[in-house]
């Protein structure tokens, strides 16, 4: 059995508040039944995913629960899966929440999210030396303000704890929160240098490379692999990958372009989309743990990415890998 993977980063609760409609500015809305918590982020969900997938592979977990209600949460939910290791969450302060604002209405979510102690989250939360792994995926690039810093050396803090991670014979992944500015460039350039995986969706890989991915008229797939190619000369040494609605794609360690069309899901199938792209992202760290090549990573990715969307949470659709591949064969291509 080979070492496993750890997941740091982000550990967040999403509080999700259904609310009757959207209100104006300075108007009043009622929030109705059916408050729920539940654990987001991308330790949180990516772990969760992969414990799902192979009840027997090792994970270690590296983030921070704050000493409150929503800390307490996060362990008791990550502490469900027996091979989860959580002994590198550190406990200090406030735990990071998103508030979602779920409109009863239109299905349409807006999410207000506080960082608690995530923003002190760094290179020294995290015990190296005893990383013992195979694989160590962080995300979300800039959403660590304290990783997000600048570093003389590398460029950002986070390109600085790649490097290290790198030198104990770690291969490392990234992941990155979508948002608009113009932070890209500046702070996630410098962590794929250091990055053997990137897996992100179409609308940040654009932000990071400029090349345009999607417009009005849907997504531009003769774009993709330029995109790729150019995430290579950032730096990803083993496999690019970048995730669609439509599909999945990547190139790989010697410079092949893959390419997998999403499931066609039947209606009524999709209960949430919350989780959906970590679900992906835990398929593809799977297939690299477990010596796939890139064609079946994707089809996994889009098989784990589905079964997500079959429940309202991020985690609870996501079974076996021999179960969730079964989707293909119902849905696949």
């Amino acid at each position: 059995m080979s070492k496993g993977i750890c997941c740091a980063g982000n550990m967040i609760v999403d509080i999700t508040y259904p609310i009757a409609t959207w209100p104006r500015q300075g108007e009043l809305t009622h929030i109705t039944e059916g408050i729920q918590n539940s654990t987001g982020g991308s330790v949180c969900n990516t772990i969760s995913d992969l414990a799902r997938l192979d009840p027997n592979l090792r994970l270690v977990a590296s983030g921070y629960a704050g000493y409150d209600a929503e800390g307490d949460f996060i362990l008791q939910e990550m502490g469900k899966y027996p091979n989860i290791d959580l002994s590198q969450v550190r406990r200090d302060g406030r735990t990071s929440f998103t508030a979602v604002m779920s409109n009863n209405q239109t299905k349409e979510r807006t999410f207000f999210q506080h960082a608690g102690a995530n923003a002190y989250y760094g290179e020294k939360d995290i015990d190296l030396a005893a990383l013992n792994v195979d694989i160590f995926h962080i995300g979300y690039i800039l959403l660590l303000p304290a990783l997000d810093e600048e570093d003389d050396t590398y460029g950002t803090k986070m390109a600085c704890l790649l490097h290290q991670v790198q030198k104990l014979g770690i291969k490392t992944s990234i992941d990155v929160v979508s948002e608009t500015g113009d932070r890209f460039v500046r702070l996630v350039t410098p962590a794929l240098k250091y990055s053997n995986y990137c897996i992100i969706n179409e609308i940040e890989a654009q932000q990071i490379t400029g090349i345009v991915l999607r417009n009005e008229n849907g997504l531009i797939k003769e774009n993709l692999p330029v995109a790729l190619q150019k995430l290579r000369q950032y730096g990803v040494s083993t496999w690019a990958v970048i995730h669609c609605p439509e599909l999945g794609c990547g190139i790989d360690e010697n410079g092949q372009y893959w390419e997998v069309p999403s499931l066609t899901l039947p209606a009524g199938y999709i209960k949430g989309t919350v989780g959906a792209g970590d679900a992906f992202c835990a398929g593809i760290l799977y297939a690299a743990e477990t010596g796939m090549d890139m064609g079946s990573a994707l089809k996994l990715g889009a098989c784990t990415a589905a079964a997500s969307l079959s429940e309202v949470n991020a985690s609870d659709g996501v079974r076996t890998v021999q179960e969730v591949l079964k989707l293909y064969e119902l849905y696949g291509a």
